[in-house]
């Protein structure tokens, strides 16, 4: 059932569903929220606007590794001073930002933008999965770190990627076993996932 009579104004519920469509804001959390905004001076609530626009209309993704980015090659693909040799796959842009922040880890980056997921209608030419084959076959990645959430999904996709990969002159490793099985990586804690990249191992079908 509608809830319109509960809200004194139309545009005060337009704001509330807006927010209420973010993950993990509930109606009651969405309302507090546009109150809030509605709080603050003019020239913040603008500049959060904006910030939004921008970040939707302006932002690119790196040609490279397909991480997010202001330029056409990221900050990460663009520093001389890492080994570009050494290409981490993750699935998507907050596992990169998790690694990074374990300080643990010196190479580049490839973003999947998700797992092979046919419940979900997720399929390998729906990843950057091919987009990573040619940058390898193109030469100068020696090791690929499979570093995917130990589900049966990550799973699949990492067998995936390693038939994918076979015929290349490429190793292929794995993060270690401190990632419980059936556990996402980014649920990880910094400590447990820096020591897992750090001590990777050979991958095993």
């Amino acid at each position: 059932m509608s809830d319109i009579q509960s809200y004194p104004s139309f545009l005060l519920e337009n704001a509330v569903n807006q927010f209420a469509k973010l993950p993990g804001i509930g109606r009651k959390t969405a309302l507090r929220l546009a109150l809030h905004m509605l709080k603050q001076e003019k020239n913040d609530v603008d500049a959060f606007a904006q910030s939004i626009l921008l970040l939707k209309n302006e932002v690119k993704y790196c040609k490279i590794c397909k991480n997010i980015s202001d330029n056409d090659v990221c900050q990460i693909c663009s520093d001389v001073t890492r080994d570009s040799g050494l290409v981490c796959v993750v699935e998507t842009i907050k596992e990169v930002m998790l690694i990074e922040h374990t300080g643990q880890y010196k190479g580049l980056y490839h973003v999947l933008g998700g797992v092979i997921s046919p419940m979900d209608g997720i399929r390998p030419n729906d990843l950057e999965i091919d987009s990573l084959v040619k940058r390898v076959s193109e030469g100068g990645v020696r090791e690929i770190v499979l570093a995917l959430s130990t589900t049966m999904e990550g799973d699949t996709t990492a067998y995936y990627i390693s038939k994918k990969l076979s015929e290349f002159d490429v190793t292929l490793t794995t993060i270690a076993r401190g990632i419980a099985v059936g556990d996402e990586l980014q649920y990880a804690d910094e400590l447990t996932l820096g020591r897992s990249i750090v001590n990777r191992v050979p991958y095993k079908n």
